[in-house]
């Protein structure tokens, strides 16, 4: 072999090794400034404890190629979110995260649908880790978007359900004025329409998201209109200022919420909140846990005393994403979108996860759970309470028709 011959094998041959050992490059584009800091804040501990616990400590993926995290602060906003995204883009990221909030999640998704199908050598896979906007799934679908929550009408159902089994005469419904919100505000109405026309909607409005400092005016409406029961999506500092207003007017009536826990809300509830505080989610809290999600917090709590795993669903992302790389046998996300179509995993949790092909939804069975200190084996902010899982809709239960009909691009 002649010199000159040695020397280009060579340098093919340190191009592949180069590849071979490269970081797979995730960005996670969620507020890590702004009102809603403190959940970007935790998504991000989360995802980085996700990675290295499961992933980098491991050995790495693909013969030992770790994951890199690039963290981006969209300021909740989905203008700013377009322009990390373009950073993400120019980093040579693969693979995003994001979930705060369904606006964000609405805007990435098509932006991305959009780069991928003018950028067929750069495309990048999207893990929506939180928001649950409805059509995300359904209508607005389309090939490059994971979502590993349960979209709001799938939480309503098992919400709406509980509720139809109580005593309730009379609810008042509060939201965010957002996507999200309207989602929350009318399916609310239609699902006890059908399951519990008896009840009367005493109220329901929106509000400003992120704008509103003291909710007492809205809490004074729940106040005169003798609702028994509200429900709200409010999430972040929205749920922390109405769960404060409401504690302030002694409104001791059952509050049915997705978001009213960690991050500083299980904490300003305390004892006024106990047994009064009702949320809708995936995973179990503090009910049948396994040794080792338990093992897992405690890991996470001593790396991260004031911070909790709130999202367990960061984790399943983490190791849905993790075995399609691995069966794919590389981190083209075009493969790895394929390979994690129809996927089923053991959760973090220890329940089976399914990624669902026809629309990228993941299902699970679906929980409420109570504000409580009583059987808590993990509390939230170090407060001494936490939830306790009331009532489980099997996940059997929670599987509904989808109008996504999906676009997948040739290859």
């Amino acid at each position: 072999m002649s010199v000159k011959l040695t020397v280009v094998v060579m340098l093919v041959f340190s191009a592949q090794l180069a590849q071979a050992q490269a970081p797979i490059k995730i960005a996670i584009i969620d507020p890590l400034s702004g009102p809603f800091a403190a959940q970007g804040e935790s998504s991000l501990w989360q995802l980085r404890f996700a990675v290295d616990e499961l992933v980098n400590s491991q050995g790495g993926l693909l013969g030992g190629r770790q994951i890199e995290i690039l963290a981006l602060d969209n300021k909740a906003s989905a203008q700013e979110s377009q322009i990390q995204l373009r950073r993400a883009i120019g980093e040579g990221v693969q693979f995003v995260f994001s979930g705060n909030s369904s606006a964000v999640a609405a805007v990435l998704s098509s932006a991305l649908d959009r780069h991928n199908r003018r950028n067929p050598n750069q495309q990048i896979m999207y893990l929506n880790h939180s928001a649950v906007e409805t059509a995300l799934t359904e209508q607005d679908c389309n090939f490059w978007h994971f979502r590993f929550d349960a979209h709001a009408d799938m939480k309503l159902d098992a919400l709406t359900n509980y509720i139809s089994s109580s005593d309730i005469s009379r609810l008042y419904v509060l939201g965010q004025d957002y996507s999200f919100g309207k989602t929350v505000q009318e399916s609310t109405v239609k699902m006890l329409t059908e399951k519990r026309p008896d009840i009367q909607i005493v109220g329901n409005e929106l509000h400003p998201i992120g704008q509103v400092r003291d909710f007492t005016p809205y809490v004074t409406r729940m106040v005169s209109s003798r609702a028994d029961a509200i429900l709200t999506g409010n999430w972040g500092a929205d749920m922390v200022s109405l769960a404060r207003a409401i504690i302030d007017a002694g409104l001791n009536v059952p509050i049915f919420t997705f978001y009213a826990a960690y991050d500083g809300i299980t904490a300003t509830l305390g004892a006024p909140g106990k047994d009064r505080i009702y949320l809708v989610h995936n995973d179990r809290a503090n009910m049948d846990l396994l040794d080792s999600f338990v093992d897992y917090n405690r890991r996470f709590k001593a790396r991260h005393p004031n911070h909790d795993i709130s999202q367990p669903r960061i984790a399943n992302a983490i190791m849905m994403l993790a075995n399609a790389i691995e069966e794919a046998g590389t981190s083209n996300p075009y493969d790895v979108a394929m390979a994690m179509e129809d996927m089923r995993i053991t959760s973090i949790s220890g329940e089976e996860l399914w990624m669902r092909p026809d629309d990228h939804q993941t299902f699970q069975p679906i929980n409420v759970s109570v504000h409580t200190n009583e059987g808590i084996i993990m509390d939230a902010d170090n407060s001494g309470y936490g939830l306790r899982t009331i009532f489980t809709m099997p996940t059997a239960d929670t599987i509904r028709d989808t109008s996504c009909r999906m676009q997948r691009p040739r290859r």
